[in-house]
């Protein structure tokens, strides 16, 4: 977790921790003038007026705890979504790549490939020439019945369009054709 993600999971409890700080200040200032018999007159009711203003921010504070719950509670569930996605997309990388009948060195090609590497980024990554790297690219647009990077591509993003990944964690069904 980078430090500014720390922040932005911090900052809604940091107001939250504000918030109840000037509630308790409003609380202990009533308290004290309770137990110290002080009294405020007037024609309309200051006593009443700081008492309901209390009574509101004590409830809203409730009330902002459990939307600030709520919302770390769903990003949580946001993030463990993508996490699982991320893991469905690899798995279906790798099962592809294993029906076409890839080799290993044409499995990274291709992965590299599809992260939008160019054929001399990937040489040098995998320390070959450009020609191995452009013939490797041939095979698998050959195995994969494509004919080139764009068309590799988009087979994996039809699949996600089509939700043959994860909902909520579990494999999708497959929609009917």
């Amino acid at each position: 977790m980078s430090p500014s993600s720390g922040w932005k999971i911090a900052w809604p409890w940091i107001l939250f921790g504000l918030q109840a700080i000037c509630v308790f200040f409003l609380v202990f200032e009533e308290v004290i003038d309770r137990v110290s018999g002080e009294q405020h007159g007037g024609l309309i009711g200051i006593d009443f007026l700081e008492n309901l203003v209390v009574s509101v921010l004590v409830v809203s504070l409730i009330a902002s705890a459990f939307q600030v719950h709520k919302s770390m509670t769903r990003q949580k569930r946001m993030e463990q979504q993508i996490r699982a996605a991320s893991g469905a997309f690899a798995s279906l990388l790798e099962e592809h790549f294993e029906t076409w009948g890839l080799t290993p060195s044409e499995s990274d090609v291709a992965l590299l490939a599809l992260k939008g590497f160019s054929i001399s980024e990937i040489a040098d990554v995998r320390k070959t020439a450009e020609g191995t790297v452009k013939a490797q690219c041939n095979a698998i647009y050959r195995k994969a019945g494509v004919s080139g990077r764009p068309q590799l591509l988009s087979l994996f993003i039809d699949e996600l369009f089509e939700g043959t990944l994860v909902q909520d964690g579990s494999a999708a069904p497959q929609p009917a054709v």
